[in-house]
C-alpha cells in the first residue's frame, strides 16, 4: 500500500510564499501614512509636550529600525532559510526617506537656523556621528533604483552599498550618546547592529562567495 502521507509545507516556506506575493508597494504606503499620521500629530499638538522633539526622534527611530531590518535579511535567508531579498531594498529606502524626514524636522523646525545647524554639527559629538552617518546614507538613497544599477554596474553598485554598514554603527552610537543617562534601549539596537555585522565576518561566512550585502 503506497505511503500517502506527505509533509505539508514548512513554516519557512509558508513565510517565504507570504513574503513573495507582498508588494514593496505595501510597505512604502504603510511607511507613508504612518509618517504623516505622526506629521499631524505633531502639528496638533497630540504628540506629547514637546511635539517637534518626539516627531524628530520618532523619525530617528524609524530610520534606524528600518536599517536594522535590512541588515536582518542576509542572516535571516543564510541560517534560517527565510527569503526576504525582494524587500531589502524597500527597507532601506524607507530608512533613507524617514532619515531625511528626521533631519528636515531637527535643522527646520527644531533649530531653525543654519548657523546654529552648523554650530550644532562641529560642537555636538553626538550629531556630528548621526550627520556622518546620514552623509553616508545619501548615495544609497540615491542609487536605490533599477537605472542606478545598469548606469553603475551591479559589482560597483554593491561596493556602495555596503556603506550602509558604517552608517548603521554611527547611527546606533548616535541614539546611544543622545539618549541621556544610562538607558538600555540605545544599547541593544547598538548590540543588534554589531551583532548583525558580526555575522557577515568571514569566519561566519558561507563557504561560498556571495555579493549579497
Amino acid at each position: 500500500m503506497p505511503n500517502s502521507s506527505r509533509a505539508g509545507p514548512s513554516l519557512t516556506e509558508h513565510v517565504n510564499t507570504a513574503m513573495r506575493r507582498i508588494s514593496p508597494w505595501a510597505f512604502y504606503i504603510i511607511a507613508a501614512v504612518y509618517g504623516s499620521a505622526l506629521f499631524f500629530a505633531a502639528a496638533t499638538g497630540h504628540l506629547g509636550v514637546e511635539p517637534i522633539e518626539e516627531l524628530e526622534h520618532r523619525y530617528g527611530m524609524i530610520a534606524l529600525q528600518s536599517v536594522v531590518l535590512g541588515l536582518t535579511v542576509t542572516p535571516l535567508r543564510k541560517h534560517f532559510g527565510i527569503n526576504m531579498l525582494k524587500h531589502r531594498r524597500t527597507f532601506g529606502v524607507i530608512a533613507f526617506f524617514f532619515l531625511i524626514a528626521h533631519v528636515s524636522v531637527w535643522a527646520i523646525l527644531d533649530v531653525q537656523s543654519l548657523s546654529r545647524v552648523w554650530a550644532d554639527i562641529v560642537d555636538r559629538p553626538y550629531i556630528t556621528i548621526g550627520m556622518a552617518g546620514f552623509l553616508l546614507m545619501l548615495p544609497l538613497g540615491l542609487t536605490s533604483n533599477n537605472y542606478a544599477i545598469k548606469r553603475l554596474g551591479t559589482a560597483l553598485w554593491c561596493k556602495i552599498h555596503k556603506l550602509v554598514y558604517p552608517a548603521a554603527i554611527l547611527g546606533a552610537l548616535h541614539y546611544v550618546w543622545l539618549a541621556k543617562g544610562f538607558q538600555i534601549e540605545p544599547l541593544v539596537y547598538l548590540g543588534l547592529v554589531l551583532f548583525l555585522l558580526a555575522l557577515r565576518l568571514p569566519i561566519l561566512a558561507p563557504a561560498r562567495k556571495t555579493r549579497r550585502a
